[in-house]
């Protein structure tokens, strides 16, 4: 006896992008999560093309092009010189940008999505034990509720119960330096449709626009204050050669102090436990790839499991381990070279300029970076 189909742990959007495109697949879904409430800060800020593809079957993609910001070139910067100019608006899609939303809306939209098709999520719910046996999988919650599945799947991020009990192995490390994020308005020369990175001597920033007439600032630093104030991002756009009157933060909307770990679990399933998004892997936000990798593994993951259900053999399930596992390692690759270049010590960051100036000259390196950021590189890959 079942009380549903698929068990999804976690409600970001990870969670809510399969719960999704599993009942539209009129498929038997709870989800449940440990928070009250939503995310009601912006977090990941990028949707890539791939993923406003991956998310036309849901109907989901138009609501997000709706309430986003198109960016259809992404520079890296020394100042106001182009170290790198990448044009997104060559590619071959229907998305030829990088679509700017703060994940709170992302994740609404998606939950709205959900509603729509009779789903729902079931919260404050936090799972203490998940095991399993040939026929299914058992959960117990703190308010000693139990659940009984056919398959569970993990989308409860970095500190994932699921994995945890699954036994599944979560390699990797964390970067010593910290990072501010900040969500804040501006006056003066911020970019309104291109999102820049600049690399400075005194370190990198990234600013890029979001709806509102707002901007998310990122930036290493190694003093990174809990809640960054107006005069401290004012002093780091000083300090890396974008404040001096060319850019002036008159507001800090939101903003937070973050570490970053890159791991990839050591497989995406055991048995009939499965994982996808920040429970199978976390990375740098360096090339915003986080939020965008998630929710490609839950489209690829509902539709192994919706075949699985209608009688096809499970492993479908492991051919879903097989195909995202590599994937999710070369974005932590891509995305620690990238954060490892942005935290060069300062006497190397002149050489690291120079060399990334002459690779901006050639139109393949442009290309490629252009393919790989969209997540367009990926519409192909096999397991390896």
């Amino acid at each position: 006896m079942y009380d549903t189909d698929v068990l999804v742990v976690g409600a970001g959007p990870t969670g809510l992008t399969l719960a999704a495109s599993l009942i539209a697949r009129r498929v038997r879904t709870t989800v449940v999560d440990r928070l009250a409430a939503g995310a009601n800060t912006s977090r990941a800020a990028v949707v890539n093309a791939r993923t406003l593809e991956v998310l036309e079957g849901l109907d989901a993609a138009r609501r997000l092009v709706k309430e986003g910001v198109q960016a259809p070139r992404f520079s890296i910067r020394d100042g106001s010189h182009t170290l790198i100019p990448i044009d997104f608006s060559v590619l071959p899609t229907d998305y030829p940008y990088s679509l700017m939303l703060p994940q709170n809306t992302t994740e609404q939209l998606l939950l709205d999505r959900l509603l729509e098709l009779g789903g729902t999520v079931i919260r404050p719910k936090t799972l203490t034990t998940i095991g399993q046996d040939s026929d299914g999988v058992t959960a117990t919650f703190d308010d000693g509720e139990v659940i009984r599945a056919r398959y569970a799947v993990g989308a409860d991020g970095i500190r994932s119960v699921v994995r945890e009990q699954a036994g599944i192995g979560f390699r990797g490390g964390q970067y010593e330096e910290s990072f501010t994020l900040a969500d804040v308005r501006l006056r003066g020369e911020a970019p309104v449709d291109e999102v820049n990175l600049f690399w400075a001597t005194a370190g990198l920033t990234v600013v890029a626009p979001l709806p509102g007439g707002v901007h998310r600032i990122v930036a290493p630093v190694s003093d990174a204050p809990e809640v960054p104030s107006a005069q401290f991002i004012q002093r780091l756009l000083d300090t890396r050669g974008l404040g001096t009157g060319r850019m002036v933060v008159t507001d800090v909307v939101w903003g937070s102090r973050f570490r970053i770990h890159h791991r990839v679990a050591d497989t995406f399933r055991a048995g009939r436990l499965l994982l996808a998004g920040d429970a199978a892997h976390v990375h740098s936000p360096a090339g915003g790839q986080g939020m965008n990798l998630g929710i490609q593994d839950a489209v690829a993951l509902s539709a192994a499991l919706v075949d699985v259900l209608d009688g096809a053999p499970d492993t479908l399930l492991d051919e879903y381990s097989a195909a995202r596992r590599p994937i999710a390692r070369q974005v932590v690759a891509l995305t620690d070279r990238l954060t490892r270049l942005a935290t060069l010590p300062r006497a190397a960051r002149p050489v690291r300029n120079s060399a990334m100036s002459l690779a901006g000259r050639i139109p393949g390196v442009r290309l490629a970076l252009a393919r790989r950021l969209s997540g367009l590189v990926y519409r192909e890959k096999r397991s390896s």
